[in-house]
């Protein structure tokens, strides 16, 4: 089984650059280990769902620390099989564009 997500997560209560506060997220999401691509509006995270939603969970713990405000999006695509579809996705969709 293999959950990808796309995640969003930033303090709606501060200054109008809030990349200190979103990197403090990203540095949780790297230290897991799970597979990931950081983007420029949020960051994909491949892996089962009980550890995905876990960095989710720490991510909001710790952006709670300094904001009584926050904004989060996910978005979830599920799906039974083999791991390994975060680049894989992406490989097949550049493979039909080279054709």
């Amino acid at each position: 089984m293999s959950v990808i997500i796309d995640f969003s997560i930033f303090p709606t209560d501060k200054e109008a650059s809030v990349s200190a506060y979103v990197a403090k997220a990203v540095k949780i999401i790297k230290e897991s280990g799970l597979p990931h691509q950081i983007g420029p509006m949020g960051t994909c995270i491949e892996g089962e769902w009980e550890e995905v939603m876990g960095i989710v969970n720490r991510c909001f713990e710790r952006m709670k620390e300094d904001s009584g405000r926050i904004y989060m999006t996910i978005k979830i695509d599920y799906r039974q099989g083999p791991a390994g579809r975060l680049t894989g996705k992406v490989k097949s969709l550049e493979d039909k564009l080279a054709q």
